[in-house]
């Protein structure tokens, strides 16, 4: 385990609050198992720090620990299976008396307590109960985290972002007083070795794409509603907090806005597509991609009736497709983390509902999510169209949807084509049928034991 913390580096994590690596508690819990439940979580993800004696608020007041209770939180810590390899010691801050419980991220993942797997996401502890959120676990233990593996050609000294690293700090209440180093090793942003993680370099590192090929976001503008003439072509690197800000500028200089003076005010921008349904789709995909998906970027599409968002990885196993939208389950929960802590996320697992909201009070169409393979957004803009465009375009999504499903299944079934597109039956049948026709689709072998081949 490393030196323990002295009192004033304990000052500059209470500063910062709480986040993916601290957790406060104002007073010893009833419940003792919520305090291991926190400390399972952190071994399980980057490692971390629970005070207690600290509010919520950051407002540091104290607490008094006897020896009995001590030895009672400690025999609950060791609960914890594997035995996980944690400090438990006093300190004081501001004249009074607050206890700290440390840990490192564990090296033989999973951990569990009686029974149950935990996990940190973001500034929250998570209790896997499925067994697709633990397959998930498993899946991401045996390989670690993207954002939580080193970088090992990265050089802090030459390669961080200052200018936005000092913006960083400043959005997220960190006290100027509190140095750059106690920051980043506050954040976990290294490791044990020194080295950066990941995580730290897409999010505060000058040029990440030096060191992470794909991390970068491709915008591409098409003249009509289909892929054949592009118009516009722009790739953004750079701290993801800038793919985000270039992106929704070059997006702003293609899309009609609009603005309203209110009372002599300032006036107040309002966008063909809702600018916060842009921003929560953006930093969705800056936040939940698959980084280890060397083969494919971050497409920003821009047709001339809708906008796509697309991110490699779909739908992580962890988050059923019932509970779509009502959950959150990032592959990067160190950079979800941080986008947390610029109060860029404003709630966990309410994206997709902001955005559905947000296109719904625009009088918009409602957003389409494609959650296999690549994960992508659909926004649909202001464009006039006629009954016979709309029904094209609806047969079409339908087609995208069947194609994709066949893709990732060959051995799909009809009934299972119903459920995935919302179709009757013979609604299914009628699509098939023109696929065919189209020579888009074939189908090799008998009824039940066949095979579907996109051509």
């Amino acid at each position: 385990m490393n030196p323990q913390l002295s009192s004033s580096s304990i000052q500059s994590i209470i500063k910062s609050g709480e986040g993916y690596n601290a957790e406060f508690k104002i007073r010893v819990p009833n419940k003792l198992k919520e305090l291991s439940e926190e400390i399972c979580a952190f071994a399980n993800a980057a490692g971390g720090i629970l005070l207690i004696g600290v509010s919520d608020e950051n407002v540091v007041y104290g607490v008094e620990i006897n020896n009995s209770k001590r030895s009672a939180i400690q025999n609950s810590l060791n609960e914890i299976n594997p035995h996980v390899s944690t400090q438990l010691y006093q300190t004081e801050v501001e004249g009074k008396a607050i206890w700290v419980i440390e840990v490192d991220s564990g090296p033989q993942k999973p951990y569990v307590l009686s029974g149950a797997i935990y996990v940190r996401q973001g500034p929250n502890t998570q209790k896997l109960t499925s067994v697709e959120q633990m397959r998930d676990f498993f899946q991401q233990s045996e390989r670690i985290y993207f954002d939580e593996a080193p970088c090992q050609e990265f050089d802090e000294s030459l390669n961080l972002d200052q200018g936005w690293f000092e913006e960083f700090r400043v959005q997220s209440g960190i006290f100027k007083v509190i140095k750059k180093k106690q920051i980043i090793q506050n954040l976990k942003l290294v490791l044990p070795n020194g080295k950066m993680k990941n995580g730290g370099v897409l999010f505060f590192g000058l040029a990440p794409e030096k060191f992470i090929e794909t991390a970068v976001i491709r915008c591409i503008a098409f003249e009509n509603i289909n892929k054949t003439q592009i118009i516009d072509d722009k790739s953004f690197g750079g701290p993801l907090i800038k793919q985000y800000e270039q992106s929704m500028q070059w997006l702003k200089d293609k899309l009609a806005v609009r603005y309203e003076i209110e009372g002599g005010g300032p006036r107040k921008e309002i966008w063909e597509i809702p600018e916060t349904a842009l921003k929560e789709s953006i930093i969705n995909a800056l936040s939940h991609r698959d980084y280890y998906d060397k083969g494919a970027k971050i497409a920003i599409e821009l047709y001339a009736d809708r906008v796509e968002i697309s991110n490699p990885g779909g739908l992580t196993s962890a988050i059923p497709l019932a509970e779509f939208g009502s959950k959150s389950h990032s592959r990067n929960p160190l950079i979800f983390g941080l986008f947390v802590r610029i109060r860029m996320v404003e709630r966990i697992g309410s994206g997709i509902g902001r955005i559905k909201d947000q296109m719904k009070s625009s009088t918009l169409r409602e957003p389409l999510f494609k959650t296999e393979g690549m994960f992508t957004v659909v926004l649909y803009r202001t464009v006039e169209e006629t009954v016979e465009e709309t029904v094209e375009e609806t047969v079409e999504e339908i087609a995208v949807l069947i194609l994709d499903a066949m893709k990732l299944n060959p051995k799909i079934t009809a009934k299972e084509l119903q459920t995935i597109t919302g179709l009757t039956r013979r609604g299914v049948e009628y699509h098939l049928e023109k696929l065919k026709k189209e020579d888009r689709i074939s189908r090799t072998g008998s009824t039940k034991a066949g095979r579907w081949e996109v051509l």
